[in-house]
């Protein structure tokens, strides 16, 4: 009777866990880390294409060396600002945000001068790197868009009875999101 009582046991522990949401959990907080791994590599990928666009303006506006020397630092310190998967708290995402934003502003600013060089408009290389840091742009959208999905979905699992309360004894914790910058709610001024 006793070793019946024990296999019992076993088996509901076996089924409660099962159904605890445990491996939910698990696989969504797996499916969150790929997605910022993907939001990562949109954003290396723009790291990647910087020097490119930095030497073909650098040879037709020598001149203009401050604008480009803000993109190189700018640059630099976006890649070495990294944010641990298992850590993807509101302030971590911030930061790196921050950097992120910085860099975008420092190739506005060298976007906007290249309007006084008509020559390096019209260079096709120039053209094409401009179409690539759009498409670029683009797609660290898209993968922050589907990374907040994830994180949403996350979210929802772990904090949601009664997963929350395996949730907290296995140390599944809510995970941040990206936001609007400041001002992103203000269209931008265009003159000419």
């Amino acid at each position: 009777m006793k070793r019946l009582l024990v296999a019992l046991a076993g088996v509901f522990t076996a089924l409660s866990f099962s159904s605890c949401g445990y491996n939910t959990m698990v696989s969504k907080d797996e499916n969150v880390k790929g997605k910022w791994a993907q939001v990562e590599n949109a954003y290396q990928r723009r790291a990647d294409l910087i020097p490119n666009l930095v030497a073909t303006v650098k040879g037709a506006a020598e001149h203009e060396e401050n604008t480009l020397t803000a993109v190189v630092e700018a640059r630099a310190k976006a890649t070495s600002v990294t944010v641990d998967p298992s850590n993807l708290s509101e302030e971590a995402i911030a930061n790196y945000q921050q950097t992120q934003d910085a860099l975008s502003q420092s190739i506005g600013r060298l976007l906007v001068s290249v309007e006084a060089y008509p020559d390096l408009k019209a260079n096709s290389n120039f053209q094409e790197l401009q179409a690539q840091l759009e498409g670029t742009e683009n797609r660290i959208s898209v993968e922050r868009r589907a990374y907040n999905e994830a994180v949403q979905d996350y979210n929802t699992t772990v904090r949601s009875f009664p997963n929350n309360i395996m949730a907290g004894i296995f140390g599944f914790k809510a995970k941040g999101t990206f936001a609007a910058t400041e001002g992103a709610d203000k269209a931008p001024t265009v003159s000419f």
